[in-house]
């Protein structure tokens, strides 16, 4: 028995919660004193969307054992985290960097995820505030969307409609068809 298996579950909401803002506060700040400082290095460029990409993958693999958010959604945003990171390795490597640097959708979208992730982790109402709904609507909410193109949305719609004909519970029980395009939206 590990010694948090003793606690309860809103403590470990808590804990998780609080480990994973910790871990992105300080990997801002990192990245702004390095920036403030004049303490840039290659490596670093390289490591910390590394970083902010392993935080938010790991979170995201521990919100779908939890079946806090729908396995589309992760794997949706996964899959961009990936292919974002060796999109920007392979044009570093033929001298294209710049191509592909971070702009400020990317930001806007990296911002409302570390957001949403906490609420997700934390999961049970504060008061009248419902994490669980709001985590889950912030998560699929359009800046956050791992694609703004429209075929990243239809294959998540199609992922909840072959979900819903399968007799399974939809993505968000709260707010099934969140974040979805009103004409692709599943109508049951």
């Amino acid at each position: 028995m590990l010694p948090f298996d003793a606690w309860g579950e809103p403590s470990r909401n808590l804990w998780a919660t609080v480990i994973f803002i910790v871990a992105s506060l300080t990997d801002w700040l990192d990245g702004w004193l390095a920036r403030r400082l004049g303490q840039q290095t290659e490596l670093g460029a390289f490591l910390d969307p590394v970083a902010d990409k392993l935080l938010v993958c790991v979170a995201l693999v521990m919100l779908l054992d939890l079946d806090r958010i729908n396995a589309g959604i992760a794997i949706i945003i996964i899959r961009r985290e990936i292919t974002i990171s060796a999109l920007r390795e392979w044009m570093a490597s033929i001298g294209a960097r710049k191509s592909v640097a971070v702009n400020w959708m990317g930001k806007v979208k990296t911002a409302v995820q570390m957001v949403a992730i906490p609420l997700l982790l934390y999961h049970d109402p504060i008061g009248q505030f419902d994490c669980q709904y709001w985590g889950s609507w912030m998560i699929t909410w359009p800046p956050s969307r791992p694609s703004s193109r429209w075929s990243t949305t239809c294959k998540a719609g199609l992922a909840a409609a072959a979900r819903s004909a399968a007799g399974l519970k939809p993505a968000f029980p709260a707010c099934p068809d969140a974040g979805f395009p009103r004409r692709h939206r599943i109508v049951h």
